[in-house]
């Protein structure tokens, strides 16, 4: 495995794990601000400032000729963080941060096996395959042996 590769590997993980995080941690700050409306607003704002210092230190500059070519659906990812946050913000007390983790991993797996499948949204075309169906038929089988459990 090349570098490049095993970086992107542990990088990913490491994000993983930070969902793992971020879920409980909204969870207890909706406790404080009364709803996961509000705990998903808090944390967006504190991310929005941490990415503000990340992009002054780094300084980075957007291409905004580009970005004003780019099709609708690009300016959506913050749309489905907000979904995510408030939806874990939601479940975690409810179901547990397993089980939270789990359902959501189960998802955006049956969810990214589409979108591979099409080539939406720009991604390379990669089709359906039994070895691809039976990875997410473990993970939701995971979901319910976590719920079991």
């Amino acid at each position: 495995m090349n570098p490049s590769a095993a970086l992107a590997i542990l990088a990913v993980v490491l994000a993983g794990g930070a969902t793992a995080l971020q879920a409980p941690t909204n969870a207890r700050l909706m406790t404080a601000v009364g709803s996961p409306v509000n705990a998903a607003f808090v944390s967006f704002a504190v991310g929005t400032a941490v990415l503000g210092v990340l992009a002054l230190v780094l300084q980075t500059r957007p291409d905004l000729t580009a970005a004003r070519g780019l099709p609708w659906y690009a300016w959506m990812g913050g749309v489905y963080g907000v979904v995510f946050v408030i939806a874990a913000t939601w479940a975690v007390p409810r179901m547990g941060v397993a089980t939270t983790v789990t359902l959501m991993v189960a998802g955006q797996l049956m969810l990214s096996l589409a979108l591979d499948h099409f080539g939406a949204l720009g991604v390379p075309k990669q089709p359906i395959n039994l070895t691809r169906i039976a990875g997410i038929a473990l993970v939701i089988g995971g979901v319910l042996l976590a719920r079991r459990g």
